[in-house]
Parts: C-alpha cells; structure tokens; sequence
C-alpha cells in the first residue's frame, strides 16, 4: 500500500523559524530599553512614596544610584523635584539610542511621578 504524502519542503519551516528568531532579536533589543524605562519610574515612585521623610538631595542622591545601576544615560540622573501642597512631583527626561542591523532608532523618554501625601 502506498501512503501519500504532503508535497512541502523543509524550506518552509527554515525561513519560518528564520523570521521568528528575527522578531526576537529586535525584539529583545528594544523590550530591554522598555524594561530600564519601568524599572526607572518604579525606582522614582517609591522615592516618591517615601518623600515625606527625606529632603530632595537624598532623594537626587539615591535616583543617582539607581540610575547608575540601571546602565541609563547619565541625563536621566538629572532629575526634577517639585514640592507642592501635599504632593511631591518627580521627573526627569533622557534619550537611549538602539543600534540594529538595519537601522539606528532613538528613543525618548519622559518619566514623571506625582505622589500625593
């Protein structure tokens, strides 16, 4: 008896696997620029959260180190402290460049923190 079988070649499935490993690569390049920008607000936020027991230099002090840990440009660093009734506003702006196999993008970001107490 003979069995039939489906035509298709392997050449399918390569260039398939192909295009996924392709998204995943520029995927990860840019999802990791994503990833520094939330732990960066979470950093600001809870610097916000605890405001009300520390002056502004402790706060720049301690953003500082964190964005140092992150690996963000030192513009981010430069951060913004605002003190109003009964709230406190935290930002700061900075810009990451993702450098990929066909093209050159450039992000920027713009976090702000308003945290009321």
């Amino acid at each position: 008896m003979v069995t039939r079988r489906r035509g298709s070649s392997r050449l399918g499935c390569l260039v398939t696997l192909l295009v996924v490993v392709t998204v995943a690569y520029f995927g990860f390049n840019i999802g990791e620029v994503y990833m520094r920008f939330y732990r960066w607000r979470d950093a600001m936020e809870q610097e916000a959260r605890f405001a009300h027991n520390r002056d502004d230099d402790t706060i720049r002090l301690r953003l500082a180190g964190a964005a140092d840990s992150l690996g963000l440009p030192g513009e981010a660093a430069r951060v913004r402290i605002r003190r109003e009734a009964g709230r406190i506003i935290i930002s700061s702006e900075y810009s990451e460049t993702v450098e990929l196999p066909l093209f050159v993008r450039q992000f920027r970001f713009a976090p702000q923190v308003i945290r009321t107490f």
